[in-house]
């Protein structure tokens, strides 16, 4: 995304514990909000503390429904249960960004995106992981919207970028503000 954007960039993987993060806010009853948002801040610090002079964005995403949390699932037979459950429901994506400058959390926000996926069988979510195979491994839901993942689907309601997993115009008008981009 940051790419279409033609802003130039790095990246660079933030070493965090991030389901061991995921466990201590829900443990301290933080919802799913709380749980992305703190994540894109721990990686957006973790990184700006060794490159303090650069903007550092971090990122995360979430699917929530009915008081679950979804992440990246681990397995194919994992995302196979996250598609069952979501099958027939509409979910929430919970996208957080944060924006650090030298070790400082200059700018952080959440979006939201409503997906209403039709009721799926058996069948189908077997035949659909067959054809995307790991790459289901790689989104919060098991799925990725801007490819096959769009078959899921019987109504979408948000931002784009939220739905991709960052939500890009508040970020750019964080950086303008900045200074790190031209106004």
């Amino acid at each position: 995304m940051l790419e279409q954007t033609g802003i130039p960039f790095e990246v660079s993987p933030a070493e965090i514990d991030e389901r061991g993060l995921e466990r201590i806010i829900l443990g301290q009853g933080g919802g799913a909000d709380a749980v992305v948002s703190e994540l894109a801040r721990a990686k957006a610090l973790a990184i700006s503390a060794e490159n303090p002079d650069s903007f550092v964005l971090g990122a995360d995403q979430a699917a929530s429904c009915e008081q679950r949390l979804f992440g990246k699932p681990a397995d194919l037979n994992e995302a196979a249960r996250q598609l069952a459950f979501l099958a027939g429901r509409t979910h929430r994506l919970h996208s957080a960004t944060a924006l650090a400058l030298g070790g400082v959390i200059v700018f952080e926000t959440v979006s939201h995106a409503d997906m209403r996926m039709r009721p799926l069988n058996k069948a189908f979510i077997d035949a659909y992981l067959s054809v995307v195979g790991e790459s289901a491994l790689t989104s919060a839901g098991a799925y990725q919207v801007e490819g096959m993942g769009v078959h899921l689907f019987a109504g979408i309601s948000g931002d784009h970028w939220t739905i991709l997993g960052l939500p890009i115009l508040p970020v750019l008008e964080a950086l303008r503000r900045e200074g790190a981009l031209l106004g």
